[in-house]
Order: structure tokens, then sequence, then C-alpha cells
């Protein structure tokens, strides 16, 4: 395709600010200030968090926005049109927004070719005060609206926005800063004579960031973790998420990212995606999406791999079929609730969520008691309504796709329905929790992937307990999270042995979702995607090209070594 290249003359601008990755700027080698992962506000009644939140969410589903196409100063209104409304009042319109044409694509590119040299020259610290703003702002001011935002075009609960778009994409900025100046801070010994130090500079191109529409930390982060090191990225959010992207994108604005270093094209996915990934300049790529869109993306990258300046950087994480194993010494309520939070919390649109789960026969009269009581609990509905545990999934497909599972489930001899709730798109896309008992380890349900709040257990000999745990481990193509409860210390020493390579996160007595930044850095392998772990100095280290650079002080005068010396 057409569109802007990067030229020589970039790269001396990148190369000329060695400073940056000195951390060198006049007269002072800089440090910023310790990460610490922000505090999760409760949200009580009468709290005043509480009332911001829902002042914050009557304002901003009380008017209508229009989101066009903004490329460096132009904005462009002229686009295909598209509605923007809310999962759980499908009849409520929160805006349009107008997707980005192949043309808009070009001037895109050549707004992030033009900011790269001054973006990647900039002193590090100067890149790391914006980012440090943003985090600010969302820890203050812009907390409440981005909530609330979240709320309305995710249907999340008031806790399950907190604790993503607030907390974790603070906490991420936060912490990729830091990480960043560890990463600069990394350098070679030096040997007599010789001054050995290291750049780590920006990427040679541009950097493509796909997000989902599940977190509002994970839309933010992956634009921002490229950018933080230097990168210029065009980003490319989920359609059905385009409110919460615009948003973010205000944010990055009023903390004073320059234009053209993140570039948001909304629209359909072959339209920007695939020409992008022909591009002579594409020098990576940040996914976080499904397995079978990854797939097509590292397909496309290989069928045009003659094409590119550089090599990309192909970073993914994508599906997960996340199991809790329970061992026949483990707490049948611990497990129980486990399952609750880990299978239905956000109605099971996490990567990590729970979605298989292996119970020992003595231990499953219990589980499954405490389970349904818990479950007799647990209110759908709107997200406006604090009452509730879970809102509406996120879109009409997704509605169909999950319902398609669960009438599946309940017309086939393999399985036993244990729990079900209404299933109902009348007026927003709500599917209650749904529990199936398989009577085969390999069903269906326990294999494939839903994306949505049903669990599927199946119910072992606690005599077999290794022998489940390699069928655990080889059921799903996926390796993302799990987790092994007992109170048996060799049981667990054995299940974290035996599913070393069956979730990149692994959980010892504790639900398999709700990684925390800085804690537990997030992702995994086989069919869940590269495990460069997001929120780590790992995948920071996927956003640079390091050079190495050698000065002599005193350079040889003469090509003979003694060894040539006569005898």
């Amino acid at each position: 395709m057409t569109g802007a290249t990067y030229t020589a003359s970039t790269q001396a601008a990148t190369d000329a600010s060695s400073v940056a990755a000195n951390l060198a700027s006049g007269h002072a080698v800089f440090t910023v200030p310790p990460p610490q992962n922000e505090p999760t506000l409760a949200y009580r009644p009468g709290s005043p968090e509480r009332e911001a939140l829902k002042a914050s969410l009557k304002h901003l589903t009380e008017q209508k926005i229009d989101v066009p196409v903004v490329i460096g100063s132009e904005v462009i209104s002229s686009g295909e049109k598209r509605d923007m409304r809310m999962p759980h009042a499908h009849a409520h319109l929160l805006g349009h927004y107008h997707c980005a044409t192949r043309a808009d694509l070009d001037k895109a590119l050549a707004a992030s070719a033009k900011a790269k040299p001054a973006w990647a020259a900039m002193p590090w610290q100067d890149r790391a005060a914006i980012f440090l703003k943003a985090a600010d702002l969302l820890a203050g001011p812009y907390r409440s609206v981005l909530n609330a935002v979240t709320m309305a075009a995710q249907s999340k609960t008031a806790y399950q926005a907190e604790i993503d778009s607030a907390c974790e994409l603070i906490d991420f900025i936060r912490f990729n800063v830091h990480f960043m100046q560890q990463i600069y801070q990394q350098q070679p010994v030096s040997s007599p004579g010789v001054w050995n130090r290291m750049e780590y500079r920006p990427l040679e191109g541009f950097v493509l960031a796909v997000t989902p529409f599940n977190f509002t930390a994970i839309a933010g982060n992956l634009p921002m973790s490229a950018a933080l090191m230097g990168n210029t990225v065009i980003w490319k959010p989920a359609s059905s998420v385009v409110y919460t992207a615009w948003h973010v994108m205000k944010l990055w604005e009023m903390a004073g990212l320059p234009e053209g270093v993140i570039t948001m094209m909304a629209g359909p996915a072959n339209e920007i995606v695939d020409p992008l990934l022909e591009h002579p300049d594409l020098a990576g790529v940040h996914f976080t999406g499904s397995t079978a869109v990854f797939h097509h993306i590292w397909k496309r990258v290989g069928e045009n791999i003659g094409r590119f300046r550089t090599y990309p950087r192909l970073v993914g994480e994508t599906g997960g079929k996340d199991f809790v194993f329970a061992h026949a010494s483990a707490d049948p309520i611990e497990v129980a609730t486990a399952l609750v939070r880990g299978a239905f919390e956000f109605q099971g649109q996490k990567c990590s969520a729970a979605s298989r789960a292996y119970i020992p026969h003595a231990l499953w009269p219990r589980v499954r008691e405490h389970l349904l009581s818990e479950l007799a609990h647990v209110k759908v509905g709107d997200v406006a309504d604090f009452r509730n545990f879970m809102g509406a999934v996120i879109d009409r497909e997704a509605f169909q796709r999950i319902k398609g599972f669960i009438d599946f489930a309940k017309a086939d001899d393999g399985c036993e329905t244990i729990a079900e709730g209404t299933v109902d798109d009348s007026l927003g896309y709500f599917v209650a929790p749904h529990v199936f008992r398989a009577h085969e380890p390999d069903f269906r349900l326990m294999r494939e992937e839903i994306f949505g709040p049903v669990l599927t257990v199946y119910v072992y000999d606690e005599k077999r307990f290794e022998e489940t745990l390699a069928i655990c481990d080889q059921t799903s193509p996926y390796a993302l999270t799990g987790a092994i409860f007992a109170r048996d210390r060799r049981a667990i020493a054995i299940a974290a042995e035996r599913l070393q390579n069956a979730a990149g996160n692994f959980y010892i007595n504790d639900k398999p979702t709700g990684a925390v930044v800085g804690q537990q850095p997030f992702g995994g392998g086989r069919a869940s995607g590269t495990n460069d772990k997001a929120g780590s100095v790992y995948n920071l280290l996927r956003w640079v090209s390091p050079r190495t650079i050698k000065e002599t002080f005193v350079p040889p005068t003469n090509f003979r070594y003694p060894f040539m010396e006569g005898e």
C-alpha cells in the first residue's frame, strides 16, 4: 500500500538521543518515583467515590457524543458512522463513531512518521512525565469519568470498573515507567581503555496496537507501553468499545502527549489492520484478542516478510480455557467461592476466567451445595444498580455465541445441568450464570473457549489425582491461567510440577483471575499467546532495539600483535 516511510534521517534522530539511553539530561541522572499499586476504592453506600461515580455515570449517559477520526491536528467526520450502545440497555445510544478509511490510514501513517523523530529524541524522563501525569489525572479527577465510561460501554460493575480502568491502568503506567528506567540502567562492563555502552532505541518504524473490548487497562496499556519506549503507534481498538477508547485518548491528550504519537483508527479490522500488516515500516504488533485473529496476523506477517524494513516484533495475548483443580484436601467453601468469582465476574468475559473445574468425588457434594447457595444470591442486571454482581455480555454476537454453547449443553447427553438462569436479549444482552457437569473430561465445553458466564465441572476419582492432572494439561490447547486448591502441600507441589506448561499464571488456593501489575506479570503460552508478560520489563524490552557502542580511548597504531615477534 502507499503511505509514509521512515527515512534514514528519522533513524539518525533516534540514534542521536543516546542521552535517553544513558539516563543523562544536562546535569543530572534522574530516577522516577517508586511505583506502588493504586489502592482500590470500595464504593460503599454514602462514600464520596460512590457519589462521584454515580454523578459521572448519569452525566455521561444523558448525552450523546460523536467520535471523529483524529489524525494529528486534523479532525475528520466524513466516514461511515456506527452506533455506540450500552450492552445492558441496547436501546440506549451513547453516540456514534466515524470509521477510518484507507485514505485516513495513509494520513495516520504520515502523521506517525512526522511525529517519530522528535518523540524518539525526547529525553526519557519527559516521555515518562507525560504518562505519570496521566496516571495522576486518572487517580484523581478523571477516575470517576473513565470508570463510568467503562461501566456504560462494557457493562462492568463499579468494582470491576475500578480494578480495571482505574487501578490497573494506573499501575500499568507507573510500573512501566519504573521498568523503563531499569532497562536504560542495564549497561555492559568496560575493560581498561574502553568504554562500553548500550542504547535502547525505539524500533525502526511504527507499532500496530490491536486491543480487545473487555479491559480498559489493556486498551490503554498496549499502545502506551510501546509509545513510552519512543515508538509511534497506530491503535485499532475493538469496535464495540470505541466509546471507551475515545476517553482514553482524551486522557493522553490532557497529559500532554504530542500529536501523532498514538493515533486511534476505529472501524472494520480488514480495512485497518490488514493494510498495515503489509506496510514496509511495520515494526511490531502489540495484540490482545482471539487466538484466531492472532493466527491471522502472524500468517499475514509471514506472507509479507520480504516487504518489511525489519522483522516485526509480534507480541500477543489471546484466549484461554482456564481451570480450577481441587485436590481432595481442599476446603470446599474456598473452592466454591473461587468458582463463583473466577467464573462469573464481568460475565466470564475475562481471558483468565475460570471456565473448567476438576473436583474430586469426595468433595463434589459440598462444593455443589455451596456453589448453588452462592449463585442463588447473584443478581444480574443494569450496572447502574450497585446491588448487581453481573451486567450484560458485550454485544449481540457474543450473546448468540454463548447461548449456542448453553443450548448445545442442555441438549447433549454428555453433560448434566447443575445451575441455569435467564438468557434474554430483549432489553440487554443478559446471560445468567450456567454450570454444567461433564461426564467425560474431553467434553466440548471442557475444551473450547466460551468467553461467557458458563462453567463446566468434571468430577474425578480422587485416587486418580495425578492421572487427572495429566488430562487437565492435555485437554485444552490454551495455557493462560489455572489454579490448584489443596491443603496437602505435597499435592500442591505435584500439581505445580505437572501443570507447569498449562498456565503462564498459576494460582495456589486462589481464583485464576485478578493478576496485579508488578505482582503477577500476566501472560501465557501455547495457544494463549507469546507470554511476554504485560506490565513487566519483559514486555517493554520487545519495543526497543538495543545498540552496543564501544569507544576506545587510545586506538592502536600498529597492526602487529606481540605473538608475531621473532624468537
